[in-house]
């Protein structure tokens, strides 16, 4: 019975060393927090774990929800495609960032001693394919632009001189309220590199008075007449409130497109630069221009999304 005893005691204590050698095998610290943690979600019962795993999926693909809304809001945009006479339907934008990338000074573009004023620049760095449109002055009124860009839900930045929208801030009122940032243009469209730094301020802070007792908000971003601009324009500029100065890679035009790049093509994050103008001026209305810009830019794959969600 003694030796019967033995062989059994021995016989355990090789069991434990064999299991502690196991054990000691993998980390002993995920293992021991695994544990607890496989315990705890094996009590909250399968219809908890299956909602966790609903939710995460919806989550990776934006959501039933989102995803349904997106998918009205396109067929809304479809139908006002062929309501405006667009030969393709606009292309919805992705979701914005949620850290707006950094903007920095296109090279070739800066001032001597301009360290830490607004940068200028003609793109927002990003990979997606989008590009930005922008409207300048406020010249033509034209009531059909209004209902168009709404119809499509085409998303858009105005750049404003108080001098060509003084007959009638109500149009611009009227767009502030559909969701469209009103922005800095000067007050009267000068050559700013011409002005002195005083008549520089008076143009740039004027404008930016004028358009926060219009309209609400003071502007963040300014675009100077013609795209010139010194140290005074950013010095100025940077005193009055403006965080960038954003210019334009090209230019739509009714009939037409107008380029700053070699390749003559669109790149993701490119501005594009347009006016308030009527068939006085141009070959064609406004809605005429957002019928080209907009067959340019759907046919080369891109969409227009909101420059002040990346800017």
């Amino acid at each position: 019975m003694r030796a019967y005893r033995a062989r059994a005691a021995l016989v355990s204590l090789v069991v434990a060393a064999l299991g502690s050698g196991c054990a000691a095998e993998g980390p002993p610290e995920a293992t021991r927090s695994a544990r607890p943690a496989a315990e705890k979600e094996a009590q909250r019962g399968p219809e908890a774990q299956q909602q966790d795993a609903r939710k995460a999926r919806e989550a990776a693909g934006g959501g039933p929800a989102r995803r349904g809304k997106a998918a009205l809001s396109q067929k809304a945009r479809a139908a006002a495609a062929k309501k405006w006479g667009l030969k393709q339907t606009p292309l919805a934008a992705p979701p914005p960032p949620a850290v707006k990338p950094r903007i920095t000074t296109r090279k070739g573009f800066e001032v001597t001693g301009g360290e830490g004023l607004p940068p200028v620049f003609t793109t927002v760095p990003t990979k997606e394919k989008i590009v930005f449109l922008t409207i300048d002055d406020g010249a033509e009124k034209d009531p059909e632009l209004l209902r168009m860009m709404s119809d499509l839900r085409i998303p858009y930045s105005a750049f404003l001189s108080d001098y060509v929208i003084n007959d009638n801030y109500g149009y611009f009122e009227k767009m502030r309220d559909s969701g469209v940032a009103l922005h800095n243009h000067t007050l009267n469209h000068p050559y700013l590199p011409g002005l002195s730094y005083s008549q520089q301020k008076r143009e740039i802070c004027g404008q930016q008075d004028k358009l926060e007792k219009r309209y609400g908000s003071r502007p963040r971003l300014m675009r100077p007449p013609y795209g010139n601009y010194n140290k005074d324009t950013l010095r100025v500029a940077k005193k009055c409130g403006i965080k960038a100065v954003p210019l334009w890679a090209s230019e739509a035009f009714p009939d037409h497109m107008e380029w700053r790049e070699w390749d003559r093509d669109l790149h993701p994050g490119d501005i594009i630069l347009t006016h308030f103008r009527g068939e006085d001026e141009w070959e064609g209305s406004m809605p005429d221009m957002i019928r080209r810009v907009m067959q340019t830019v759907t046919e080369k794959g891109y969409a227009v999304a909101k420059l002040e969600d990346y800017v």
